[in-house]
């Protein structure tokens, strides 16, 4: 399956109650690499590797096709800044 930004941005915003998610596909658009931001207060209190762990649990599934996946992972407070 080929998944879409959209289709990646919706499924984080609803597994981690993410109040911000911008999702860029840098690979022209067959779905191969993409590039997330998620801001979520799930990831207030853990260390930066711990919310990585997090994002890619929610997507277990479609990360097993996605061949590049680059995240940044940050709190509420840390994106108002």
């Amino acid at each position: 399956m080929v998944y879409t930004e959209e289709y990646i941005k919706e499924k984080l915003t609803k597994e981690l109650d993410a109040v911000h998610v911008e999702v860029i596909d840098d690979s022209d658009g067959c779905g191969a690499k993409f590039s997330v931001l998620v801001v979520s207060d799930k990831f207030q209190g853990k260390p930066l590797l711990a919310r990585h762990k997090l994002v890619n649990s929610v997507l277990q599934e479609e990360l097993k096709t996605i061949h590049a996946f680059s995240q940044k992972a940050l709190t509420v407070e840390q994106w108002k800044k």
